[in-house]
Order: structure tokens, then C-alpha cells, then sequence
């Protein structure tokens, strides 16, 4: 049984689930199916894909992440990225193919699943760390403008066009003629409904509410005459099992595509629970929340949908409304089912523009301005990683931003470990401790001297860059010189490459008569130059010698 609570969350929470919170979790999942429906159908049109595979996707997905999920109020669903993602990418492997389009975006699904369970039973959670906090900063934004821009033709009541962002600014411009005004003005309304609704009503079903009305104007108004497209006829029901057509072709495209939907879903659905964890007070898994995403996305594969993630906006939609417990899930999906059973006919008249309109007020939450702005005031290095992954979603894609901004990244990464700062180290007065006098002026230094420390790991892309530091401080120095002092205590690990640098760095002060030695060595540092033989060629490594002995010992000769 530990076996079984150690991988399934469920059966140990429902064992100790308090009953008062019932009917928290029950409102709460009824008002979460109620903004999930429209926001799920609103998706779906970005991804280019049928209304009902939205629905889906909320349906099959949250129940599923229930029961093995480790937080309390993630919900899962589709979300505007991977939505988005999904519509461009399979854009150009559908070749106009409307049930192939679904194969593959479900196909994509399975695959997400197999990455997630496959990185669960591997142990690599950490894989998060592979898209840095500033990238994805930077691709959130551009990732809402994008699609905004796949909204606007909708709220402006033109077809659109373009596969990147300025090609479908540039051909919305150019219809202008074309515009439909009375589904402008409808839209305008609507979205400014949907803010004064965001804003009064913080986690309210509001959407839900402007969706009936809307239906309602639509069929009982002579709006109904006025060009305003539809959402059309959704199949009533709960989704089937249906195995995805497998299209060889297509197999390196979707394995692509699956992975950038499995990286951004997995830190997007982490980021957001974390975010609820440290709100109500507990921890999550990120081990466990791979499997709860490969069990969800193997669902929504087999059921008719697309891939699902966490997301911090319908994450705090089931927050605000009171969820105590992943039971709330469970409520959703079964309301989000009698909903499909009962009214799918009533959407029949849903104007594409209201779904156009949750969709700009969704993703309004990912241009986070104050960050940039704090960026901008605090690190301009940061800020230019962020700024090359929103234009470079714009100008190249989404899923090509963003691994142009990681590729930045990694090069900054590696150009600061192997370009370390080296400080030279001098006495603070009245003690017997040690810092950099750069930022410390007022430090003590010794002619006879050269105290340093390197401030990274000592490994071979670095060692040039350290040794030619040191001989040029060495060469640099007057003739009073007599040794050079090496703290390793800021250096965790050094390879053999590094240790044979020490030595020849020994050998060649050693010529100009300064002797080189070594203080405060790490454990697993004192073992590789003992390995590499370099403790006999400089004297003593060991972690009894401290910097400030081997200064008194000079100083005392």
C-alpha cells in the first residue's frame, strides 16, 4: 500500500479528506468549469482545432491530475502557449487536413505523456532549470502578443492571415476596408465587460455569464444578421476513445513539437503551484507533478484533445473560489460533462469574437511590465536575455524564441565560468580575515605578498584565462615579491586539467624565484592534486592551513 501512496497522492489525502471542506471544493469546481468552458473553446480556436477538443482537455486532464497531482488547487487545461504552438506548428504539417490536424495535435499529446512518465521514472525534475525565470519572461510576452494577433482578425470580423507576428499585423492593416464594425463595437464591449469583471469580480464566472448573453443577443437580435461568425454545432456528449493516426512523415515534427510543449507545460504548471503551495502554506513534488502530467496528457490523448498544463490564470480562478483539495478537479470535470451532455446545442450561436476577446484578456497577465521595468533598473544583462526571447518569438516563432533566448543563455553561462572573477584578497583591519580589496580599498596589502582567490570551479575551459591572469599580476608586481598565496575555498571543484595548470603555474613563478602555495583546499580539491601528484611538486595540501597561517608565516620570516 506505501508502494501505491508513494506515486498515487490521492490515496492518502482522500483518507484524511475533512468534509467541511466539501463544499468549498465543490463551488470552487463548479466556478472553475464555469470560466474553464469558454476559455477551453477560445483555445481550441487558437489551436486551429475543433471547439469540443478544448472541453476536452479540461475534462480528461483535471480529473486525471486529481489523483496524482501533489497540489491542492493547480488546475489543468490547455493553455494560450501551447495552444498557440499547437495551431502554428501543425499549420504547416496538416497541409489544410482537418482530421489529420486533430491526429496530430492528439498524437502530440501522447508524446508529451511518454517525455513527462519518462522523465518521472528517470528523476530529471531538474529539467526545469532549463529555460531560465528571464527567458521565460521574455517569451510570455512575446507569446501574448502573438497571439494576439491571431485574435484580432476575429475582433475586428476579417479573416487575417500570416504565419509570424508582423506578417499578420501587416495583412490586418491591409483589410481595413474589410473591417466588420458592429463586431468591433460588440467586441469592444465585451472586452471591456471582461476587465471591469476581472477587476470587481476577482474569480467570478464572468466570461461564463457574457457567453449566454451573447448567445442570446446573437439569436434573438438582428445582431444575428449583422456577420458575425460562429462557433457552429459542437457534438454533445462526452469525448470517445480514439486511438491518433501515426503519419510517418510527421514523426520528427511531433517528437519538436512535443518536447517544446512538454518543457514550457511542465515550468508553466511547476511555477504556478509553487505559487499556490507558498500562498496556503504546504510543498509540492516536482517529481510528482511529471507523472500527474504524463497521466493527464495521456488521457487527453486517447480522449480527443491536445496537450494540458497548469496555468496561473485558472489556477487562481479554483484559489479565489475556495479550493482546499484536487476534489475541487473532480467537481469541475463532472459539471464540465453534464454541461457537454445537456447544453453543447446552446453554443451553437457563440460569436467567435467573445472567444476572441477571453482570449486578449487571458493572456493580458503574461506581459509582466514591472519586471521588465526591475530589470531594467538592476541588471541589463538579464533584460537583454528577456528582450531577445520576446523578439525573437515575434520574428521567428514561439518554440524557435525560446531556444534562441536558452542558446544566449548558455553562452552567458559559459562565458561567465570560464572568464571568472579573480580577486585579489587583502587583510581587513583589525581582524584576521580576508576579502577583495577592489570593493574593500581600505584592506591591508603585503609587498612580499600576492593574495588571490578565483570565484569558480577550476576546469579546462577556464585554466588559460586563470594562469595568464596570475603571471601577468605576477610580472606586474615589484621586485619585493617573494609569494604568491592561493585560496581554494571559493573553488568547490577542480578537474585534472585545473590541477595541472597549479602545477605548471608553480614551475613558472618559480623561475623568477616566488614560491606559489595553497590554502583553505576543499576535500574533493586536496584529492585530485593529490591524484595528480601536485601536492609533491608545491608542498602540503591540507585543510588544517589556513590563508591567514600561511600570512603570518611569510610575514614572520
Amino acid at each position: 500500500m506505501i508502494f501505491w501512496k508513494n506515486h498515487i497522492p490521492a490515496l492518502t489525502w482522500l483518507e484524511a479528506y475533512n468534509f467541511k471542506f466539501l463544499r468549498k471544493d465543490a463551488l470552487a469546481g463548479i466556478t472553475l468549469a464555469a470560466y474553464a468552458i469558454p476559455v477551453s473553446l477560445a483555445y481550441a480556436s487558437l489551436a486551429g482545432l475543433p471547439p469540443q477538443y478544448g472541453i476536452y482537455g479540461y475534462l480528461l486532464g483535471g480529473f486525471f491530475y486529481a489523483f496524482f497531482g501533489s497540489s491542492r488547487q493547480l488546475a489543468i487545461g490547455p493553455t494560450s502557449a501551447i495552444s498557440l504552438i499547437i495551431g502554428v506548428t501543425i499549420a504547416n504539417m496538416a497541409q489544410g487536413d482537418p482530421q489529420r490536424w486533430a491526429d496530430i495535435a492528439s498524437l502530440t499529446a501522447l508524446v508529451f505523456a511518454g517525455m513527462s512518465l519518462l522523465a518521472y521514472f528517470l528523476r530529471l525534475s531538474g529539467i526545469i532549470n532549463f529555460i531560465s525565470d528571464t527567458v521565460m519572461l521574455g517569451f510570455k510576452a512575446g507569446a501574448a502578443l502573438a497571439i494576439a494577433t491571431t485574435q484580432l482578425p476575429k475582433l475586428f470580423g476579417v479573416h487575417g492571415g500570416g504565419e509570424k507576428f508582423f506578417e499578420r499585423l501587416a495583412i490586418l492593416t491591409q483589410q481595413w476596408p474589410q473591417y466588420n464594425y458592429y463586431v468591433l463595437g460588440f467586441g469592444v464591449v465585451t472586452l471591456i465587460l471582461l476587465f471591469m469583471g476581472e477587476k470587481y469580480f476577482p474569480g467570478r464566472p464572468v466570461a461564463i455569464l457574457l457567453v449566454i448573453v451573447s448567445i442570446l443577443v446573437i439569436s434573438f437580435t438582428p445582431l444575428g444578421d449583422m456577420g458575425f461568425s460562429t462557433v457552429g454545432s459542437i457534438p454533445s456528449g462526452l469525448p470517445q476513445f480514439h486511438i491518433p493516426t501515426i503519419y510517418a512523415k510527421d514523426i520528427d515534427g511531433v517528437f519538436r513539437l512535443a518536447f517544446a510543449c512538454f518543457l514550457l507545460g511542465y515550468i508553466e504548471s511547476i511555477s504556478s503551484a509553487k505559487t499556490m503551495a507558498q500562498k496556503n502554506g504546504y510543498k509540492i513534488n516536482s517529481q510528482q507533478e511529471l507523472l500527474a502530467l504524463g497521466i493527464a496528457n495521456l488521457a487527453t490523448a486517447f480522449g480527443q484533445s491536445y496537450p494540458v498544463s497548469g496555468g496561473l490564470s485558472q489556477t487562481a480562478v479554483n484559489d479565489k473560489a475556495g479550493a482546499k483539495t484536487p476534489i475541487s478537479l473532480i467537481f469541475a470535470s463532472i459539471t464540465i460533462g453534464v454541461s457537454l451532455v445537456l447544453f453543447a446545442g446552446l453554443l451553437k450561436k457563440l460569436p467567435n469574437v467573445v472567444l476572441a476577446c477571453i482570449v486578449i484578456v487571458a493572456i493580458k497577465s503574461l506581459v509582466n511590465v514591472e519586471e521588465f521595468v526591475h530589470l531594467w533598473k538592476t541588471n541589463k544583462t538579464e533584460l537583454a536575455i528577456a528582450l531577445i526571447a520576446l523578439i525573437g518569438v515575434l520574428i521567428f516563432g514561439i518554440l524557435e524564441g525560446v531556444m534562441i533566448a536558452s542558446v544566449v543563455t548558455l553562452v552567458l553561462v559559459v562565458k561567465a565560468v570560464s572568464i571568472p572573477h579573480i580577486a585579489t584578497l587583502g587583510r581587513i583591519p583589525n581582524s584576521h580575515r580576508y576579502s577583495d580589496v577592489e570593493r574593500n580599498p581600505d584592506n591591508i596589502l603585503f609587498p612580499q605578498l600576492l593574495l588571490f582567490r578565483v570565484e569558480s570551479s577550476i576546469y579546462y575551459f577556464n585554466t588559460d584565462y586563470i594562469e595568464n591572469h596570475i603571471l601577468t599580476k605576477v610580472n606586474s608586481a615589484n621586485n619585493s615579491l617573494k609569494t604568491v598565496v592561493w585560496d581554494l575555498s571559493t573553488s568547490p571543484n577542480v578537474d585534472r586539467a585545473g590541477a595541472k595548470m597549479i602545477g605548471q603555474l608553480y614551475l613558472e613563478i618559480k623561475e623568477k624565484g616566488i614560491l606559489l602555495r595553497i590554502a583553505n583546499a576543499r576535500a574533493n580539491v586536496r584529492d585530485i592534486l593529490r591524484n595528480e601528484k601536485i601536492d609533491l611538486l608545491i608542498g602540503e595540501v591540507s585543510r588544517q592551513i589556513s590563508l591567514n597561517d600561511i600570512v603570518d608565516q611569510e610575514l614572520s620570516k
